[in-house]
């Protein structure tokens, strides 16, 4: 039988998840507590998350995802914080590991876990998807999140220690094409306050640029189409995100 998670917390964030949240949810039922922080879900992601006794769902304004990681952290009963987004399965090797942490030994440590991204059922690893390794297990008295909008991360602290856990996440980030135009607009909107304005012509490079790193120089094109697409979404996200930036001051 597996072993119990008492002393780490499973942390998440939810909006309108309910393709993914109970396979994330059912991954987590080791854990002794998984906070969940539902952001203004209008489909079936609240009664879903009802069905699993270990899950306490919150409810909070959206204000960013650093932002609402590091609230939804403060909820959790323990110090220990296990992140995890709602399209991701934790697999049952990382369970393990994270039953065997010593939640009594040196704080500064950040638990560092392999990502393995999808779309539509495969395992993508070109295109910028591979080798996504992220901090996720962390002393919330000692890390948070950063207060980035989008694309957040655990901010290190001057004595981190990085200590790389057995096991992976499963990301299936994109369910379908179209799922990747939602990505770009919701992003690109949070984002755009935040970047510096470039003129038309240098964000049309930069998209352009970021085209080539993708499906080129990080080989997305071995990815088939799939590669093309992820490629093409990311160009569009910086192309979007910097216009929406020159709307602005326009306007």
């Amino acid at each position: 039988m597996p072993a119990p998670i008492p002393a780490i917390s499973a942390v998440l964030i939810t909006r309108d998840a309910a393709r993914t949240i109970e396979r994330c949810l059912a991954a987590l039922g080791d854990f002794g507590e998984v906070v969940v922080l539902d952001t203004g879900s209008t489909d079936a992601t609240v009664d879903k998350v009802g069905a699993f006794a270990n899950a306490r769902l919150h409810h909070a304004e959206f204000h960013g995802f650093g932002a609402a990681k590091n609230e939804a952290a403060a909820l959790a009963r323990n110090d220990w914080i296990f992140s995890i987004d709602a399209d991701e399965i934790m697999d049952a090797e990382l369970a393990a590991a994270l039953a065997r942490w010593d939640t009594a030994g040196d704080a500064h440590r950040l638990g560092v876990v392999l990502r393995r991204n999808f779309f539509m059922g495969r395992h993508v690893a070109r295109g910028g998807w591979g080798g996504d390794t992220i901090a996720r297990l962390f002393h919330r008295r000692r890390h948070r999140f950063s207060d980035a909008k989008v694309h957040e991360s655990i901010s290190p602290a001057a004595h981190s220690k990085k200590q790389r856990l057995p096991g992976h996440l499963d990301h299936h980030t994109a369910p379908d094409p179209g799922s990747f135009l939602n990505k770009v607009r919701d992003y690109s909107a949070l984002a755009a306050p935040h970047v510096k304005v470039r003129h038309p012509a240098v964000v049309v490079l930069r998209a352009l640029a970021a085209f080539v790193k993708s499906y080129i120089l990080q080989l997305g094109f071995l990815a088939g189409w799939r590669g093309l697409v992820i490629a093409w979404s990311n160009a569009n996200g910086v192309f979007y995100k910097y216009m929406r930036a020159w709307a602005l001051r326009k306007k």
